[in-house]
Parts: structure tokens; C-alpha cells; sequence
């Protein structure tokens, strides 16, 4: 932080890192609601193209595939060009790709335009990262990162009812098109309000500037070889990654087969479906601001920012891994719908911890911690869908052996926050500085 001048203390603080919070909410919301808009448009296009079970969980998988491939040279160069030229590149990337998606004609077009709407992604919420540990003081972390998680996951919720309410006037290409207008619309805005150090945006003051953390210039940073050594070997990062990609791999299925099980399997009509389906997404919203709300004060019982992260890490996915078995045993719909949505609601308590732990990890580099772990999350969540798929074919529809193992999964995602030292920074060193040790 910066020293407090006697004139800083004489002016009231302005709030312009709210704004970045909004842009950073309106973001979030919108990357979901598009990743979220193929579920709804399933029916139809599994009619229209003649899909396989097992080939519409690769359409749903496709996304995965080239964000996780393009995650950690993203988080890179977020940290080596600045977050405004790297997610103005990914919101108008992604748009034009959503929009490309309802242009699609058969599985291989439909396919590669979702690999390439993953690679127009890429780097979103690194960015993000980047962006809160710049504007915003460490205390007000913990709720921007639950108010982000929580709008990303609400723009997954209103996703069916919202398709649904839009096919009265648009067929589902249409809807992505309109879809993709709107990601251009706020790519453009951010691209023209959004300064990537707040002493240079004129609507900050000395006050407000003054309860920011210091810019580290960019020559300042660690070599970028040393930096993916100390990731690479840094058992936190790895276990970090490790407990994204359980909660990706289960979360991803709210938004990609929740639909259909719901029409196929508890004999949901399209209306209530939507409806149905958009519940464990809102219910992840609420869980991610309560966990926002309760880190913060867990911290302050237990004295400790480290083992607050980790009680919730174990809350998080040992409650989400026992609502869930919960969830197969229950044979009346709305009942399992709330055992559905009350282990979204609980798995989300990872989210700010995740989010937080990565920034504290990886200081400046923050970019390529965050790229690193968001990585192995979004592998999760591109298998999560292709496994569903395929177990579906070989099991003749079995629906519980997918629940289950993403349950197992669940657990291991607690048993990952035991390895975590969640506020120990990356030790960097350089081969010059071993040399000389």
C-alpha cells in the first residue's frame, strides 16, 4: 500500500475500483451465459444434426479443449502486456465466436467453432485476477472475487430461461448471434474506460489511489523461464490446480447435460426444465457470495488467512461430494433438485479461496499462477462432459455411475486443500542466483 499523505487523509477516497468491480462482474456473467447458452440449444440440435450422445458431449467438451490449452500463454501475457489488451482480446474474441456458433451446419463445423470460441476465452479470469489484485486492496478481495464467481455463475442460471424466453421470436442461431453482438458491445466499452494502473485513470484521486497496492513495473518481474520453474515445482500450485479441476468437473455438468437429464430422465417439459435447470446455477451464485462474506469473516475467528482457506476447502467439497451422493437417492423432483442445488451452492465456497490463494502465490506473476491453475480446472471441465457422454453409451443412460463419480472427484478436491499453503508466494530464483548461493 502507499503511504497516506496529510492530504490524502483530508479528501475523501473516490470509488472508482467499484467500477472495476462491475466490469469485472459483467464480464464474468456474460463468459457464462454464452458457454451456457449451447445446453439449452441441445434438443434442438441433436434433432437438427442427427447427434449421438457421445457427440454431443464432445460439442460440449469442445470448449474445454482449446480454453485449457490457451490458458497459461494467456495468464502470460497478461502479466507481460497488461490486462486491458489481453481481455479486450478475449471478450471480442469469444463474441465472434459465439456468434460463429450459430452458423454452424454439422458436427465438424459445429465442433471447430466451439474449439475456437474456447481459444477466444482463454485467459478471461487470469485476467480478472490480475485486474482485482491491481485495483482493489487485499481486504476487499474476498467479496469482489464472491461477486464475480457469483455473477459468472448467475449468467449461467438465467441462460435456460433467457434461450428459452428468446426462441419466441429467434431460432437458436440467431440467439448466438445476438449473443455475440452483446459480448462486442461491452468488449469495446471496457477497451476504452479500463487503464491498466490506476494512477493514470482520471477518475481516481490521490485518497483512493493511496489504498492501492504499489505497481510493480514490468521490468521489476521475475525471467519468465525462472517463474514456470517455481510454478512447475511448487507443490501448493499443483494441489491448487488439482482441487479447480474437481470443481470444474463437477460444475460443468449444470451447464452442459443438466438440461437434457432433466427432460429425459425426471420428464421435465422445456419451460420447467429451464426453469429447473437454472436452480444449482443460482444457488452456485449465492454460494459464492456467502463464501466471499465468510472467508473473510472465518479469518477473523480463527486468526489465520491460511487455515480459514482451508476450513473452507473442506467445507466446500466435502458438503458438495455428500449433497450430491444425496442427490441419487432421491426419487421425488423437487426434492432432488434441492439436494442438486444445495451441493452447487456449497462447491462454490472454493471459488474466492481459489481465486485469492492464486493472487497471494503469485504476486506479480499472478497472470501465470492463476493461467496455471484455471488450466487444469478447465481440463476438468472439458472431460467432464465427453466422460458423461461416453459413460452414457456404455452404461445403456446410466445416469447415477456419472453423479457418483463426480462425487469421488469432490473428495479429492478436499484432500487437495491439505497440500495447500495458501499465503506462502512462489520462492523465485534464477539460475545466476543458485550459482552464487
Amino acid at each position: 500500500m502507499r503511504a497516506l499523505s496529510e492530504r490524502d487523509l483530508s479528501v475523501q477516497p473516490t470509488n472508482t475500483r467499484r467500477t472495476i468491480i462491475t466490469f469485472g462482474a459483467a464480464i464474468a456473467f456474460l463468459s457464462f451465459l454464452d458457454r451456457a447458452a449451447i445446453s439449452q440449444a441441445a434438443p434442438a440440435i441433436t434433432r437438427e444434426m442427427q447427434l449421438s450422445p457421445a457427440r454431443m458431449g464432445l460439442i460440449f467438451s469442445a470448449f474445454g479443449f482449446t480454453y485449457a490449452a490457451f490458458e497459461m500463454p494467456s495468464g502470460w501475457l497478461c502479466d507481460r502486456f497488461g490486462v486491458r489488451k489481453l481481455l479486450t482480446r478475449v471478450v471480442l474474441l469469444w463474441s465472434l465466436f459465439t456468434a460463429t456458433t450459430g452458423a454452424a451446419w454439422n458436427f465438424p463445423s459445429l465442433f471447430i467453432s466451439r474449439l475456437l470460441f474456447g481459444a477466444g476465452e482463454s485467459g478471461c479470469f487470469p485476467a480478472l485476477a490480475s485486474m482485482f489484485r491491481s485495483w482493489l486492496p487485499p481486504r476487499e478481495r474476498n467479496a469482489a472475487e464472491g461477486i464475480k464467481a457469483a455473477c459468472a455463475r448467475w449468467g449461467a442460471a438465467i441462460a435456460p430461461a433467457l434461450i428459452t424466453a428468446l426462441y419466441a421470436w429467434f431460432t437458436w442461431r440467431q440467439v448466438f448471434v445476438l449473443l455475440g453482438l452483446a459480448g462486442a458491445a461491452l468488449g469495446l466499452f471496457f477497451a476504452r474506460w479500463y487503464r491498466d494502473d490506476p494512477a493514470t485513470h482520471s477518475s481516481v484521486n490521490s485518497a483512493e489511489l493511496a489504498l492501492l497496492p504499489v505497481r510493480q513495473p514490468r521490468h521489476a518481474q521475475h525471467d519468465n523461464a525462472a517463474t514456470w520453474r517455481a510454478i512447475i515445482r511448487s507443490r501448493s500450485v499443483w494441489a491448487l490446480g488439482a482441487q479447480w479441476f474437481a470443481h470444474y468437473y463437477g460444475f460443468y455438468f449444470y451447464i452442459t447435460w443438466l438440461p437434457l437429464y432433466l427432460y429425459r430422465v425426471r420428464g421435465l417439459d422445456l419451460r420447467h426444465g429451464a426453469l429447473a435447470a437454472g436452480l444449482p446455477l443460482f444457488t452456485a451464485g449465492l454460494g459464492s457470495l456467502f463464501a466471499g462474506w465468510a472467508t473473510s469473516a472465518l479469518t477473523t475467528r480463527v486468526g489465520s488467512v491460511a487455515r480459514a482457506r482451508k476450513l473452507m476447502g473442506y467445507l466446500s467439497y466435502g458438503g458438495a461430494a455428500a449433497l450430491l451422493l444425496l442427490f441419487t437417492r432421491i426419487t421425488h423432483p423437487t426434492l432432488a433438485m434441492i439436494a442438486m442445488s444445495l451441493s452447487s451452492f456449497a462447491a462454490e465456497f472454493s471459488g474466492p479461496i481459489s481465486w485469492t490463494t492464486a493472487m497471494d502465490i503469485g504476486g506479480e506473476n499472478v497472470g501465470a499462477v492463476s493461467g496455471f491453475m484455471n488450466t487444469l480446472g478447465q481440463l476438468g471441465a472439458s472431460i467432464a462432459p465427453a466422460v458423461t457422454g461416453f459413460l452414457l453409451q456404455l452404461t445403456g443412460n446410466g445416469w447415477t455411475f456419472t453423479f457418483y463419480a463426480s462425487a469421488l472427484i469432490y473428495a479429492a478436491g478436499a484432500i487437495c486443500w491439505m497440500t495447500i499453503d495458501p499465503t506462502a508466494p512462489l520462492t523465485i530464483s534464477s539460475p545466476r542466483d543458485s550459482s552464487t548461493s
